[in-house]
């Protein structure tokens, strides 16, 4: 689920911080950039391990601070595909199951990959697993907000979220009004595009909510309970074992 990745960087110290130790300031400076931040291809960036080097400082003309090149090693949340976790469910919506582990929010179950077969109740806006029982009825499970699911990572997705060029002029802006609702959707589902997103899918068995598995292996602890051999022994007048059933 973490991973170290080892980069380069050309670290900027201002002089406001010539009283630090280069290494702590360093330090200081690439926290201040890189936590909690997505890497395009990378990851998301939790803490600074540690710097493998630092290259000598140099001033360039015209800028006071301090300019180092820094080979260090950071690490990052990035689970490999295939890896089963555990998180809470965020919210649901037609699109499917929105999952957070917490510092993590973009993992998206989409309906495809749910339980088969599930729908979407709208009065609870939850998704609901259709479980087939013996005698041909459904029971109703429910992913309910909060509950804690177990989920497989089945694809990761980075998209590239920084800005692409300066906004139009406004005389190519055109004039028509559907034209304009339509550029102005399109900016703002930009706005909101997530860098990093993780593809996750419940469709198998052992996966989902907790307490659907929970609750099953209570029933097979009362049957196996209840199936368990009851037979009694009573000693006959030889002191032989005679078997009631």
């Amino acid at each position: 689920m973490f991973v170290l990745a080892e980069l380069k960087d050309n670290v900027r110290i201002g002089p406001d911080q010539f009283n630090l130790k280069l290494v702590d300031a360093v330090r200081d400076e690439i926290d201040r950039k890189l936590a909690n931040k997505v890497l395009l291809n990378v990851g998301l960036c939790i803490a600074l391990k540690e710097i493998v080097s630092l290259k000598d400082s140099i001033i360039l003309p015209g800028d006071g601070a301090s300019h180092t090149e820094v080979l260090f090693r950071y690490v990052v949340f990035r689970p490999m595909v295939g890896t089963v976790l555990t998180g809470k469910i965020r919210n649901c919506s037609r699109d499917g199951v929105h999952v957070t582990l917490g510092f993590f929010d973009d993992i998206l179950i989409p309906h495809a990959a749910l339980q088969h077969p599930s729908r979407f109740d709208e009065a609870e806006q939850a998704w609901v697993w259709e479980y087939p029982l013996e005698d041909g009825a459904k029971h109703d499970l429910f992913m309910d907000v909060g509950e804690p699911i177990k989920f497989r990572v089945s694809r990761e997705i980075f998209e590239e979220t920084s800005p692409i060029g300066p906004p139009k002029a406004e005389g190519q802006v055109s004039q028509n009004a559907s034209t304009s609702a339509a550029a102005a959707a399109t900016a703002a589902s930009q706005e909101v595009k997530a860098p990093y997103k993780i593809i996750g899918a419940i469709n198998e068995s052992g996966l989902g909510v907790l307490s659907w598995w929970d609750q099953q292996v209570k029933e097979d602890d009362l049957d196996d309970e209840d199936g368990e051999d009851n037979t009694e022994y009573d000693n006959d007048e030889d002191g032989e074992g005679a078997c009631e059933e």
